[in-house]
């Protein structure tokens, strides 16, 4: 069986977007050479997200409206007792508990074994630095 491990860094300059990674982590998968297996792509922070949906900007553009109903930004403590620790992305956390932490996609004849229109995303939610993505790939 082979593995590979690679890390994606990504430093998003806004507080909170989607990004399309499908074609850095289908690089990843042609570079591991395993034509049957698994691929998992995990966001390594706690304020960001790995998902998978369409490429369609609308629908980004609901899930941040959507996302800041369920969970709007506010930097004071009054909201969030997490933000009594001195931070300000309480937020944050709650959105990224919504869009969930990982994905894990087939792999078949050497490629991604997608559904029809599926991509997969980074999704930041206190952005403004540097955030890790673990890329594991197995398989035969």
């Amino acid at each position: 069986m082979k593995s590979t491990t690679e890390y994606l860094t990504f430093n998003i300059p806004a507080r909170m977007d989607f990004l399309n990674i499908t074609p850095d982590i289908e690089q990843i998968v042609r570079s591991s050479g395993v034509q049957e297996g698994l691929c998992l792509v995990n966001a390594m922070h706690i304020t960001a997200s790995v998902f998978i949906n369409d490429d369609e900007p609308g629908l980004h553009h609901d899930y941040k409206k959507w996302l800041e109903d369920l969970a709007p930004f506010d930097a004071s403590p009054q909201r969030y007792h997490h933000n009594r620790t001195g931070e300000d992305n309480a937020d944050a956390h709650m959105k990224r508990q919504v869009m969930g932490r990982e994905v894990v996609v087939a792999i078949t004849a050497g490629k991604l074994d997608f559904g029809p229109w599926e991509q997969i995303f980074y999704g930041e939610f206190d952005g403004r630095r540097a955030k890790r993505v673990l890329v594991k790939v197995i398989g035969e």
